[in-house]
């Protein structure tokens, strides 16, 4: 009687997990957000790695950050 009642308690639990999984997938994609400074790479190879390594000496000669680690 145990075990029918385990059995039967597992497969609710199936049939729960189921059910949610298909609202899920049934609901779509969500759209992706767009994020403020971030722009899709353009131009060519050679212009996105200039464009990079220009954004890149651009954040190395902002003013350091402090951590917790630093105020010992």
């Amino acid at each position: 009687m145990r075990a029918v009642f385990g059995i039967l308690g597992l497969l609710m639990v199936v049939a729960i997990v189921g059910v949610l999984a298909k609202k899920q997938l049934s609901a779509g994609v969500a759209p992706p957000v767009a994020s403020q400074g971030v722009t899709a790479p353009s131009g060519t190879p050679q212009q996105q790695v200039k464009q990079f390594e220009q954004a890149v000496q651009g954040a190395m000669q902002q003013a350091p950050r402090t951590t917790p680690d630093d105020t010992k």
